[in-house]
């Protein structure tokens, strides 16, 4: 059995039918007792920035679908820790959350790229022992979560390239059908 742990991507099996996580990535940024919680980071939600938070019209940051739990809530990952203070370290430079205050400024003054900073719509989460249920079911795989992964440019094959980075068979797993009764 695989330790879930913060720092850890969740891929979904490719088999996986759950419409809130059929072929996606989730990043794991707390993982206690009382539960999971993370992102879903290859699933861009239809809005901007700007069109849900009001001071940022003209914001065309996207936006991603983080899960489908409180989705009348805004969260972000960043990698700049220089510019945005009070975030919480999950791996070597990969920070959730800090001063939303001080985001917002750095937003308007255009000192910060989609480089630099992921926003997410809602969160994934679990309760207590249920994504263990659900690792012993087979329908997650796990790998370290990276920058290159959390903050690419490119987040269509974001699940392609988390199977890729484990290698070997998972690899092969890249071409397979979501449903593989049409093959």
């Amino acid at each position: 059995m695989v330790d879930i742990l913060a720092g850890k991507l969740l891929i979904a099996d490719p088999f996986l039918r759950d419409p809130n996580f059929m072929r996606s990535v989730v990043f794991i940024c707390e993982h206690i007792d009382e539960g999971t919680l993370g992102f879903v980071l290859n699933r861009k939600y239809d809005q901007t920035l700007g069109d849900l938070i009001a001071g940022l019209e003209s914001s065309v940051f996207p936006v991603y679908y983080g899960g489908p739990v409180q989705i009348d809530t805004i969260h972000f990952l960043h990698q700049r820790p220089d510019l945005i203070p009070g975030g919480a370290e999950i791996n070597e430079g990969i920070f959730w959350g800090g001063e939303f205050g001080d985001v917002l400024e750095l937003l308007k003054a255009g000192e910060l790229t989609e480089r630099d900073i992921r926003f997410f719509i809602g969160y994934s989460g679990w309760g207590q022992g249920q994504l263990e249920e659900e690792m012993k079911l087979k329908s997650w795989i796990t790998a370290d979560g990276t920058r290159k992964l959390i903050f690419t440019k490119n987040v269509d094959s974001t699940w392609k390239e988390a199977l890729k980075q484990l290698g070997g068979e998972y690899t092969q797993m890249i071409n397979y059908p979501i449903d593989p009764q049409l093959n």
